[in-house]
């Protein structure tokens, strides 16, 4: 059998990792400034993380959401404290893609509406009705498709309260990330969350904020939205909550009201999935990373400034958009290969994704800016 040929793959095959580095099958070292995605959140095999999934996996990996599990009690408490959502309740699954469709289901039991808003260059996964609330064509099949879902502008109010205007009582929820990452790192304006959270309150439809790439620590903040003063009635996040573990998670508003059977899942919350994803919260508080995250993202940015060929910078802490004055693609190669380095692309072609581990040192981050330097300076 031959393995479905969906992704396009760079001829290297990392074999070791620690910290910010991977090595390949050939002993080449790479810097790893991309972390799978924004997966990589405390960096490679750290001890901790290492410690607590070898613990367990000496106890209990599985079991079914049948028993009792303390560690999902202990996660939800962990991330409740660190977060600011201790009244929340969690919902807990494996990928942010099964965050977001349950979250859109449980906003629609409760409202009991059926429409969705979301915006131009989202990307909420790739299932049912999270592809449909993707902005991607080409990974929308027909059978996800339907005019319950209907797409704004991004950052454009007017075109919002329009749409609430003509359907806002048929609107069950609106999704939006809280930085748009596979979009090419766009920052919603704060008069933008604040609109749409006014409007779900006016016409009783769920705020769902996507934090699933922009979460964890990696914006500055636990969750990039709360830098607004916004209280989402739902928020979804995974990657960097698992450091490379699937684990994803939904938090609910109290307003909520959970039932037997009302969402369910075989694996989420499992054991294994419930220490890696403790661990990383450990080492998140105790490594203080937020602060981290946001000191190494203003050196970055400090640093490359000034570099020829770059426009603009977006950037909230370390989840940070490069945007060039062509095609990032070149640029991005010559960094791999020429210079062991990994970053990564978006839907818009020019922008550099720059999404490393929270922990990076100075060191680390000197040999990213000296590398692209030299890359930049030759175009």
């Amino acid at each position: 059998m031959n393995l479905f040929n969906v992704y396009p793959l760079f001829n290297i095959n990392p074999v070791k990792a620690q910290g910010s580095f991977l090595w390949d099958d050939k002993g080449e070292k790479y810097l790893d400034f991309y972390g799978g995605h924004a997966v990589i959140s405390i960096g490679h095999n750290h001890s901790h993380y290492q410690h607590k999934l070898k613990e367990q996996l000496e106890k209990i990996s599985f079991y079914s959401n049948s028993v009792q599990n303390e560690l999902q009690t202990e996660l939800a408490e962990k991330l409740g404290k660190l977060s600011g959502y201790e009244n929340y309740n969690l919902f807990l699954c494996n990928s942010g893609a099964e965050a977001n469709e349950n979250a859109l289901k449980l906003a629609s039991f409760h409202n009991g509406k059926s429409k969705v808003l979301y915006f131009s260059g989202s990307f909420h996964g790739r299932t049912s009705a999270a592809v449909s609330v993707t902005d991607n064509p080409k990974i929308v099949a027909p059978v996800n498709f339907s005019e319950r879902f209907i797409k704004s502008e991004w950052n454009d109010i007017k075109q919002l309260e329009e749409i609430f205007e003509t359907q806002g009582n048929e609107i069950s929820s609106v999704i939006i990330e809280g930085i748009q990452g596979v979009g090419g790192i766009m920052i919603p304006t704060a008069e933008f969350l604040s609109k749409i959270k006014e409007l779900c309150e006016k016409y009783d439809a769920a705020l769902i904020l996507d934090e699933v790439q922009s979460g964890y620590g990696r914006s500055g903040y636990f969750f990039a939205h709360q830098e607004f003063g916004i209280e989402p009635d739902m928020i979804t996040t995974a990657k960097g909550m698992g450091n490379g573990f699937p684990v994803g998670g939904v938090l609910i508003h109290p307003k909520f009201e959970a039932s037997n059977g009302l969402l369910g899942t075989t694996f989420g919350g499992n054991h294994l999935a419930c220490a890696a994803a403790i661990a990383v919260l450990d080492v998140i508080k105790d490594e203080n990373l937020i602060e981290n995250t946001q000191k190494m993202g203003d050196y970055i940015e400090n640093e490359i400034k000034s570099f020829p060929h770059i426009k603009s910078i977006r950037r909230k802490g370390l989840m940070i958009g490069v945007e060039l004055d062509q095609d990032c693609s070149e640029v991005r190669k010559s960094l791999l290969y020429d210079h062991h380095i990994f970053t990564g692309n978006s839907n818009d072609k020019s922008v550099l994704r720059i999404l490393p581990a929270l922990n990076i040192g100075k060191e680390e981050t000197d040999l990213f800016v000296g590398a692209l330097k030299i890359v930049l300076d030759k175009i």
